[in-house]
């Protein structure tokens, strides 16, 4: 499980990367807006750090350290990232666009808030838990 952790960390900050270069360059071509840039650029800041996270979490399996709750973490660092970023990324397209539909979009990036904190936390009692294995 934890190559599946690392690969898909790895990928997921590659394509942090490209998302901050798009950013970059080329999302000013389309708006000037200066909250939407800053809410796209939220977005793949916490992306890449938690892909990061989720690359950590993977090399902790090789450590003597609660496999249990290092997938747990690693489950909830994934659902952070596709719920929080995955939001703010949807929220920039449709202020874009202009549609009203970014209103039902909202509160779906505190739920994934909650989960990059539930894994910090569950990071934390893995490092103090000690394993049985």
């Amino acid at each position: 499980m934890h190559k599946k952790f690392l690969a898909l960390g790895a990928g997921l900050s590659g394509l942090a990367v490209a998302a901050g270069a798009f950013g970059a360059h080329g999302l000013q071509r389309v708006t000037s807006d200066a909250k939407i840039i800053q809410t796209y650029q939220t977005a793949v800041q916490y992306q890449g750090w938690h892909a990061l996270a989720l690359i950590l979490v993977a090399i902790l399996f090789s450590a003597h350290v609660n496999q249990k709750l290092l997938r747990y973490t690693a489950w909830c660092f994934l659902t952070g990232i596709l719920l929080f970023s995955g939001s703010l990324y949807l929220l920039t397209i449709l202020k874009i666009q202009e549609s009203g539909m970014s209103k039902m979009i909202g509160p779906v990036t505190p739920i994934g808030g909650l989960f990059f904190i539930a894994g910090w936390i569950l990071l934390m009692l893995a490092a103090l838990k000690k394993d049985k294995s």
